[in-house]
């Protein structure tokens, strides 16, 4: 096995720290609690325009405003 192959299994092998520390829940305003964040938005938006698409009526009508 040449010097290039086993540098790269060893960096599949372990991960960097740095890697291995970027999704590690915390308290507060973390990179990992905005991600988090981001994504149940996007979900939600998606749902909305579904609920929209399918029913043929707007967000504002289910609320039960005119």
């Amino acid at each position: 096995m040449s010097k290039s192959n086993s540098a790269a299994s060893d960096a599949l092998q372990h991960p960097s720290a740095e890697l291995a520390q970027a999704d590690k829940p915390g308290f507060g305003w973390t990179v990992y609690a905005e991600r988090i964040n981001g994504r149940f938005a996007m979900i939600g938006f998606l749902a909305l325009l579904f609920l929209e698409f399918f029913t043929r009526q707007d967000f504002f009508t289910w609320l039960g405003l005119p």
